[in-house]
């Protein structure tokens, strides 16, 4: 068995690895409309240090039955409807994407039992760019749309 092939992929990883998107995520947090609610959503702030643009594709959980990208699209006269994002939400490169509520977030569809304050539901976010990220985010069923960090951040 040689060696070499091993250094050289180990070697093309690391370069890989190198230019990549960094992504961080900031103040995380799951939510229902009411404590029998069968969906939730989740919310939070997606940093890129990195060089390159990377891109939230897709978001699982044992938490629910289905769990889709979601945004509000403004149909006019004060309705808005919720849809999912197939294509998923660029984070730019050296900047941030913000989830929060009446824009993107993480759609949580048949919920697997009720999530109590101050419990966690495991996520893990897939990455183009960064692969999967497995996070616990706490659950915060009072906090209002102003608190936090995400109101007035741009994409």
């Amino acid at each position: 068995m040689s060696v070499r092939p091993t250094l050289l992929a180990a070697a093309a990883a690391l370069f890989a690895t190198s230019a990549m998107a960094e992504i961080t995520i900031e103040d995380p947090y799951f939510r229902t409309a009411s404590p029998m609610a069968k969906s939730g959503a989740a919310f939070m702030i997606l940093h890129n240090s990195g060089a390159e643009d990377d891109r939230l594709i897709a978001a699982a959980s044992d938490a629910a039955m289905r769990i889709e990208l979601h945004t509000h699209k403004d149909l006019g006269d004060g309705v808005m409807q919720m849809m999912e994002v197939e294509d998923g939400f660029v984070i730019p490169a050296s900047g941030s994407h913000a989830l929060a509520r009446g824009g993107d977030h993480v759609m949580f569809m048949g919920l697997i039992g009720q999530p109590a304050q101050d419990e966690t539901i495991t996520v893990t976010l897939t990455f183009e760019q960064a692969g999967d990220i497995t996070l616990d985010i706490p659950v915060d069923l009072t906090r209002q749309p102003e608190q936090g960090t995400m109101q007035g951040m741009s994409n």
